[in-house]
């Protein structure tokens, strides 16, 4: 409780330091409460511009204020140009740590120094960002390669300002009657682990193997290898990415690269690491994002720290698309149905009263580009209709919820013309598509094979075994029978389906090839 108030002391000085009390954001000003703290505070400075001070007190406040920047940044509806501009530094140029240390911890990680480890190695940090920074260097055998090398005490500076956050987050569910549906405290402890995940970068290093391997067909996205005999928990070795930073939009232009497809392509890989794969990544903010410019991948993404990444299963994924779906369609009673269904929203809630609420939130947005979109009031909008028909906040999915803002955000900067809807749509009802068609089902039966390839050679034998105990049945035996009988029950309807279906089928086919057979006559 001491360290949490200590904390909370210097959130106020830092804030009070660089006369954030004082900085317009949406109109909000109080010059009379910031002129009586200048009187009495003679200490502080606020003669630099006001989204300086603001990104200097970001980066003064630690890790998880930094991120809170970067998210702000990409929301140029939402920020005023000047601060835009200013916290956009945070995305990859926040103040480096002394080199001396990153080469410290690169020998105390991988056991050499970087002279007997690489060719070569650059000392200057080409990039700093809130958890790590990174260097360039060679590998003996020739290869460029990227190191990425961990802050020192970034863990106990999260420690502390999570802890605070966890405190706030049990005041609100104590004092505020409308925090139980928002779940804050489940929130903050899903934010905790992703934070804690990214401190670990061997749990990044394997991350954007696993991302590269979903995209290694594709003309999409590019993802970097990794080189695992150089890889540890605060040191990664990577292959080095050449392009051009997605959020220096004259010079993509001036390479010859169409925006509007990059845009486009934006949405696709979004919808593809979402739908297809249930694997994200949920730090997509333009200081990660590249465009290659190279002649055999020319305008591909470039997908760079994959510190945090988000997961779907299978129940949140078909949940997403049927309201994504029936968004896109307009079908905005289905979108009230699936959050009944799902528990989001309370059983007796009334499905017309529902959709007329999603209807009054999204009818305003559709086919209109997204300059001329205010998420704001759309925000706004779904907060208070959430509130109104307690429908429950999903702390697994606050890291996509975040993840769309940037990809919104990074399509506004790209083609502010971008019909997000019409663009989306398309790929949605092909994933629907092929999940639920006859590609998806056989599918399906592929991904089941091993499992009853395992367990129909056994049957004869357990239900021989099972009929010899059925007059004196002991616990173990019994539980064997119901595992028995449910696989039976299982493996009785799953080739009954398809059976029924390849019968179904077969009929179907020699109906129509009759029917062109005897056409002529008729």
């Amino acid at each position: 409780m001491i360290l949490n108030f200590l904390r909370l002391l210097k959130i106020l000085r830092v804030a009070t330091k660089y006369g954030l009390d004082e900085i317009a954001i949406s109109g909000l000003k109080v010059p009379r409460t910031a002129k009586l703290i200048n009187t009495i505070i003679f200490w502080r400075d606020i003669s630099a511009p006001r989204g300086k001070r603001l990104r200097m007190a970001l980066e003064e406040l630690g890790p998880i204020f930094v991120k809170f920047g970067q998210v702000l940044s990409t929301r140029r509806d939402l920020m005023p140009p000047d601060i835009a501009d200013e916290l956009a530094r945070l995305q990859d140029r926040v103040p480096p740590f002394d080199s001396d240390l990153a080469i410290a911890q690169i020998t105390r990680s991988l056991g050499s120094h970087p002279e007997q480890l690489f060719a070569s190695f650059e000392r200057d940090p080409v990039a700093s960002a809130s958890i790590a920074q990174v260097h360039f260097a060679v590998l003996k055998n020739g290869k460029e390669v990227a190191v990425k090398v961990l802050r020192p005490g970034m863990k106990k500076s999260i420690d502390e300002d999570v802890a605070l956050m966890h405190v706030a987050a049990g005041l609100t569910e104590r004092w505020w009657a409308d925090s139980k549906r928002l779940k804050p405290r489940e929130v903050i402890a899903e934010f905790d682990k992703y934070l804690h995940d990214e401190l670990d970068l061997m749990r990044e290093a394997a991350n954007a193997s696993q991302l590269r391997r979903n995209f290694a067909n594709s003309n999409l996205l590019m993802v970097p290898e990794m080189y695992w005999d150089f890889c540890s928990s605060s040191v990664i070795v990577m292959e080095r990415m050449h392009g051009i930073p997605v959020s220096q939009i004259e010079r993509l232009a001036a390479e010859g690269v169409d925006l509007k497809k990059l845009s486009s392509d934006g949405v696709e890989i979004f919808f593809t690491q979402v739908f297809r794969d249930g694997f994200f990544h949920a730090d997509m903010h333009p200081g990660n994002i590249l465009v290659s410019i190279a002649p055999a991948t020319f305008g591909r993404y470039i997908a760079l720290d994959f510190g945090i990444v988000g997961t779907l299963n299978d129940f949140d994924k078909d949940y997403l698309s049927q309201n994504f779906l029936a968004f896109f369609q307009r079908d905005y009673k289905r979108v009230a149905e699936a959050h009944i269904e799902s528990g989001w929203a309370p059983p007796d809630t009334r499905v017309d009263e529902l959709e007329s609420a999603v209807r009054a939130c999204c009818e305003p947005i559709f086919d209109r580009p997204l300059k001329d979109i205010s998420f704001g009031q759309i925000l706004l909008r779904l907060f208070q209709t959430s509130r109104r028909f307690n429908v429950e906040v999903q702390p697994q999915l606050v890291l996509l919820q975040k993840t769309l803002l940037n990809i919104e955000g990074l399509g506004r900067q790209l083609d502010p013309n971008l019909d997000l809807w019409k663009t989306a749509k398309p790929y949605l009802e092909r994933w629907m598509g092929e999940q639920i068609g006859i590609k998806g089902m056989f599918e399906r039966l592929k991904a089941e094979a091993p499992r009853y390839g395992h367990i129909l050679p056994q049957l004869p034998r357990l239900v021989h075994r099972a009929l010899e105990n059925a007059q004196r049945p002991h616990g173990a035996d019994t539980e064997l029978l119901k595992l028995l009988v449910a696989e039976q029950r299982r493996t009785n309807r799953m080739l009954g389906f398809f059976v029924y279906f390849a019968v179904a089928l077969g009929v179907g086919l020699g109906a129509f090839q009759l029917f062109l057979r005897f056409q002529p006559v008729l």
